[in-house]
């Protein structure tokens, strides 16, 4: 079950039944980079557990859930490709971001995670 589209399943499943941080970087090589097109690249394990708390925190105005919807997802050997549609639920409120996903898989870790969307559009919904 370590083939990279099990592993990119599994960890789309994990944001979507509401994991703790430290459930979701387990999937993370010790040295992995994790890239929100168009905002800075985060690396290793620990950077990106913070970077992951940093946006996920109950009461306002954070964002208290993320449910990964995903649309269709395909691999090539390592890289593994998702289209999915991203639910963030606020205290009063949800709205949904399309998201394009990039990961690389080695060992059954994730060493790579690129998210392409429109800041602008996620921005102007998290008001």
């Amino acid at each position: 079950m370590n083939e990279p589209i099990e592993v990119v399943r599994r960890f789309c499943a994990a944001w979507s039944d509401n994991v703790a941080t430290a459930e979701l970087v387990a999937f993370f090589a010790e040295d992995a980079v994790y890239h929100n097109i168009p905002l800075e690249p985060v690396a290793g394990r620990e950077a990106i557990a913070g970077y992951i708390d940093s946006f996920i925190r109950p009461g306002a105005p954070g964002i208290e859930r993320i449910e990964f919807k995903v649309r269709n997802i395909a691999a090539d050997g390592p890289v593994v490709m998702t289209e999915r549609v991203d639910v963030f639920t606020l205290p009063d409120r949800s709205f949904e971001v399309p998201v394009m996903g990039a990961f690389e898989v080695a060992d059954g870790k994730l060493t790579a995670w690129r998210d392409y969307f429109d800041i602008n559009q996620f921005t102007t919904r998290m008001g």
